[in-house]
């Protein structure tokens, strides 16, 4: 008979190579951290060394507060990349849904032109999208932002999820249905929780490029009002001089929130990722 499940000790082996990635990844965050309570000497000479009571300074962040509304670019940031990661998992599951449970003349090809996107960058066009930001007056707005991050998101969250829904049991919302529940309960109540680590995975996955973005703020809401972290931080970057200090400073607290939300994701996201890899 074939043994089937997850073998413990593998499972343990996947995760503790998963921590060990993820303490790599997060060496340079300590580093930037680290260099933020610095004096500008400090960070060039000895940047892999601790703050002490000669090098420690919090120059970089009073600079950052004193310059700009920090606060403000932190809060702009949030809304957009929680507002796009919503719409993203919302239609792209609700997509990918409809692409795995219909079948109907075209299914592989609207899938596939639903993925188009996953090998066009978005970014190509920029101009289009400015003059279709312009004509509805959604320029310098946070809409536009949320509008075109769900856009750049959604191929590859249908892409991924719609394998996931096709592994959900027919049986089960054959009964459901028998039951006289809904489509739409079916969904919400049935299939969304059975595929909420992959939902978590594709979340992480667009998390990371829509909090680091600086193209689309810079052409679509340059305004003071409407600034996200990253294009809020490069006011400290100059042609010929940079204050390392406030951009450091900046740094450090812009990824407090990405890490913040990494870490509401990593439980399913471990689980998403480690889903049917071992046997």
């Amino acid at each position: 008979m074939r043994r089937t499940g997850t073998s413990p000790v593998n499972t343990a082996a996947m995760h503790a190579l998963l921590l060990g990635y993820t303490l790599i990844a997060l060496f340079p965050v300590f580093v930037i951290l680290i260099n933020s309570f610095k004096s500008r000497k400090a960070i060039f000479r000895e940047p892999l060394s601790l703050p002490n009571t000669d090098t420690f300074s919090l120059i970089g962040y009073q600079t950052v507060f004193r310059q700009g509304d920090f606060l403000l670019y932190l809060q702009n940031s949030m809304i957009v990349t929680l507002a796009s990661l919503f719409f993203i998992l919302l239609f792209g599951a609700m997509a990918a849904f409809a692409l795995a449970e219909y079948r109907f003349r075209g299914n592989m090809w609207l899938g596939l032109y639903l993925a188009l996107g996953i090998m066009i960058p978005i970014r190509i066009g920029t101009v289009a999208i400015l003059e279709m930001m312009a004509a509805t007056g959604l320029v310098n707005t946070l809409w536009a932002l949320i509008l075109v991050y769900t856009a750049q998101g959604l191929p590859l969250a249908i892409f991924i999820l719609s394998e996931f829904m096709r592994q959900v049991s027919d049986e089960l919302k054959g009964a459901a249905r028998v039951d006289g529940l809904s489509e739409y309960a079916i969904f919400f109540r049935l299939v969304v929780p059975l595929v909420r680590p992959a939902m978590a995975t594709v979340a992480v996955f667009n998390m990371i490029p829509i909090w680091n973005d600086l193209w689309f703020p810079l052409i679509l809401a340059p305004a003071e009002a409407t600034k996200t972290l990253t294009l809020g931080s490069q006011v400290f970057i100059g042609q010929f001089l940079t204050d390392w200090n406030a951009v450091l400073a900046a740094l450090g607290m812009a990824i407090l929130p990405a890490l913040a939300l990494y870490l509401i994701f990593s439980q399913q996201l471990l689980r998403g990722l480690t889903a049917g890899a071992v046997k």
